[in-house]
């Protein structure tokens, strides 16, 4: 399955003798499924089979959809004359000028106000086909753009999850090397104090063992290595993986931050620093994902 983002736009146009109709959809992230219509009330009648539409091949986003329709290339503005109503405005004024004995004159340009055009709204069931048809193109349209996006992401994402475990690696080299140096001072430590005091070495040593289990991140380790690996597994699957890719990075930081909490190693701390930041910028596009 394709991977989609949630940003796209898409346009599609139909025209027949008469009309040009133009739809346009345009989709921004979102949590749920938001669309909002703009377009003529003579569209109203298809508004939820368009809803119905959107709902079967998008998951999540706000889509802002519009139908505009406007006169097919070729036709004059005159086709638009209504002569019954031009008859009709003729005849009374004929009617008040045989009876008032005054002559009236009448010109052309009168009848190019809007009060004497046909009604431009036509709901027929040709024009709504036409309407179905560019909607049906403007859909196709932005799945192409919101899968090519969603791609762009992808890349980008992959590239961040590299960099990621480039650190992550470094602290896994560190990590044994952590521990044997907080052993090694541990016990140096011992040894000036028992020249001094009376220390019971078995307590010692078991506080030691205690305290190096504290600061000891292999756990932590394991746990990134697990997440990493379903990292991978989600993005290869495709889909709805927007909300995965979120909980996923969530799990990650918990275990970046307590590595970063229990070592007090520089060269461990400033990875994880690094390792934080890539964290956010995989976020970051996550949150844009279907």
């Amino acid at each position: 399955m394709t991977i989609q983002s949630m940003t796209g736009f898409g346009k599609g146009e139909a025209s027949n003798d008469d009309w040009t109709i133009t739809s346009e959809i345009k989709s921004v992230n979102h949590r749920f499924k938001d669309m909002r219509f703009k377009m003529s009330s003579m569209f109203t009648p298809i508004e939820l089979d368009l809803r119905n539409k959107v709902a079967d091949v998008f998951k999540r986003g706000s889509f802002e959809i519009s139908l505009n329709y406007k006169k097919s290339e070729g036709k004059s503005k005159f086709d638009d004359i209504d002569t019954e109503k031009v008859n009709a405005f003729i005849d009374i004024f004929k009617e008040i000028s045989k009876n008032k004995g005054v002559e009236l004159t009448i010109s052309p340009g009168e009848f190019l106000r809007q009060d004497f055009y046909k009604d431009l709204e036509d709901s027929s069931e040709e024009t709504i086909s036409l309407a179905k048809e560019a909607f049906s193109l403007a859909l196709e349209s932005l799945t192409k753009s919101r899968q090519s996006e969603g791609e762009k992401m992808l890349k980008v994402i992959n590239s961040h999850r590299a960099q990621y475990e480039i650190h992550y690696k470094e602290i896994v080299a560190l990590a044994d090397q952590f521990q044997s140096n907080v052993e090694e001072r541990l016990r140096k430590k011992f040894s000036e104090f028992s020249t001094e005091l009376s220390v019971d070495e078995p307590r010692f040593l078991q506080e030691v063992v205690y305290y190096l289990e504290k600061v000891d991140v292999h756990e932590e380790i394991n746990r990134i290595q697990a997440h990493l690996e379903k990292f991978d597994s989600i993005l290869s699957s495709g889909g709805e993986i927007g909300r995965q890719i979120d909980f996923l990075v969530q799990e990650l930081n918990r275990e970046t931050n307590t590595i970063g909490s229990k070592s007090s190693l520089k060269e461990i701390s400033d990875n994880v620093v690094q390792m934080k930041v890539q964290l956010e910028k995989i976020r970051e596009q996550g949150l844009n994902l279907e």
